[in-house]
């Protein structure tokens, strides 16, 4: 049998809407759902990857659902991708990212980077891995959100008879939303991006379209399902620089299915993965056992954290829901291991 040439279009090569490397990834995208290239191909490309999907405002769940699922071509692709735009693409966005392409090199964003976390925060960064910003977006802001996510998945914030319907955009305790004004404005705090252009050290970051979490108080019929703690990183050594963020919408309590994290473990890392057995997989040890934090924090507070830190969700033991949108910022240039382990 001769083995099939597999043709992928250039990363310059447009479609109609004018959006370099578009039409490689859905290339790519395509190949991988047919078996013709594995699903960790091309791991050079996953910031280039992610970094288009920021661009256009779409989240990467949501477009592999649509490529997945529901789109029978390029062109189909397209019109999916401007009907989310509200038939407009961010022409500044595609702009930066059609230069990058086209040059390879990421835009120098002038201006110097502030000052916004002091010493005493930066300290507390080295030594923990994480740092909580406190009031990031405003009460009215986080109220907005909320009601989005309330509107979204049909429930009623007060009325627990509701907490638990089934809908197509929950996934655990995560909601597939990610359009939406409020997010967006989130997205663009001040504060949040100042806090990650100061742990970068660049300017040159682009933030993504994550989605939003409802996490529900455990009941006899309805179990936190997850995600326990993990990480979202290989563990291939040396772990590259690279943060992750949540923002509480509400004010969430020690025992309220508050995000947890390992304080510290970006300076162990390496050394607990040199003490297991070779055979051993260092994401089924049990992870609580290294010493696990609940971040306890306000409606508006911002919790960022370092990669290397394995984190995770919790039960919900108590009477209200937990809140929360997913947001990062990272240089498209972002180093990342090609190799999973």
């Amino acid at each position: 049998m001769s083995k099939r040439i597999i043709n992928i279009s250039d990363s310059i090569e447009i479609g109609n809407l004018g959006v370099m490397h578009l039409k490689r990834y859905w290339q790519k995208c395509q190949l991988k759902k047919d078996g013709s290239l594995a699903s960790d191909a091309f791991p050079e490309e996953w910031n280039i990857d992610i970094t288009l999907l920021s661009a256009l405002g779409l989240g990467l769940e949501q477009t592999l659902k649509e490529i997945y699922n529901t789109l029978k071509d390029f062109n189909d692709f397209e019109n999916w991708v401007l009907s989310i735009n509200d038939g407009e693409l961010p022409k500044e966005k595609i702009e930066q990212f059609n230069r990058y392409i086209h040059n390879r090199e990421n835009g120098i964003v002038e201006g110097e980077i502030e000052k916004f976390l002091d010493e005493s925060d930066i300290s507390f960064w080295n030594e923990n891995g994480y740092l909580i910003i406190r009031n990031v977006i405003s009460g009215q802001d986080c109220e907005d959100t909320i009601n989005a996510i309330c509107d979204f998945i049909d429930i009623e914030r007060d009325d627990p008879s509701t907490w638990y319907n089934d809908h197509p955009a929950r996934q655990g305790i995560m909601v597939q939303l990610f359009q939406h004004p409020a997010l967006e404005k989130n997205r663009l705090s001040a504060k949040i991006r100042k806090a990650y252009e100061q742990l970068w050290s660049r300017k040159d970051l682009w933030v993504n379209t994550d989605r939003v979490g409802f996490n529900p108080p455990e009941t006899s019929s309805w179990k936190f399902p997850g995600p326990k703690m993990h990480w979202d990183v290989s563990l291939a050594m040396p772990i590259p620089f690279g943060l992750q963020g949540i923002l509480y919408l509400a004010d969430t309590a020690s025992n309220q299915g508050v995000f947890t994290l390992v304080p510290g473990f970006h300076n162990k890392i390496e050394s607990w993965l040199g003490s297991l057995p070779p055979s051993v997989n260092p994401r089924n040890e049990d992870i609580y056992a290294l010493g696990t934090k609940p971040i306890e924090a306000k409606a508006g507070d911002f919790i960022i954290w370092h990669q290397a830190l394995p984190h995770g969700s919790s039960p919900n033991s108590s009477e209200l829901p937990r809140f929360v949108q997913y947001i990062n910022y990272a240089p498209l240039d972002a180093e990342v291991n090609e190799v999973w382990i």
